[in-house]
């Protein structure tokens, strides 16, 4: 039983900390009158050193001179990695449907799943070694 309440509560807090973060970061950014999709969008399309904004989605390059600071010295190994992701999810057709699957679903899945064979390993060690010490 406290497995299964574990393996719940492992898929739920993540959720609920990003739809937090989400929220509370609503509050703070005052309503731009950008709309992508026919959709108005939280964040403008204007360009902002201070933060970034749909132009960094839309130009990477942009977001890269202004925003990072960490991986500066890593483009030559992060790029292909990035833009890959990129490639290989707007060669499906549907670019934001494909980002959807695997980004939110699919990859997702993989970690928590990954993540409780991990827990069920330890919990097996942890028996091993109770058994041993008996």
């Amino acid at each position: 039983m406290k497995r299964i309440i574990l393996s719940i509560f492992i898929l739920i807090l993540p959720t609920l900390c990003v739809i937090f973060i989400n929220e509370i970061t609503k509050i703070t950014i005052t309503k731009s009158n950008y709309k992508k999709y026919h959709i108005e969008t939280i964040n403008s399309n204007l360009k902002n050193v201070k933060q970034c904004s749909w132009v960094c989605h839309n130009n990477t390059n942009y977001c890269k001179e202004n925003h990072v600071k960490l991986l500066v010295n890593h483009f030559n190994k992060t790029d292909s990695f990035y833009f890959g992701i990129i490639h290989s999810l707007k060669s499906t057709g549907n670019y934001q449907l494909a980002n959807i699957i695997f980004l939110v679903f699919i990859i997702p899945l993989i970690l928590y799943l990954l993540l409780l064979k991990s827990i069920q390993m330890q919990y097996k060690i942890n028996n091993h070694k109770r058994i041993k010490n008996d």
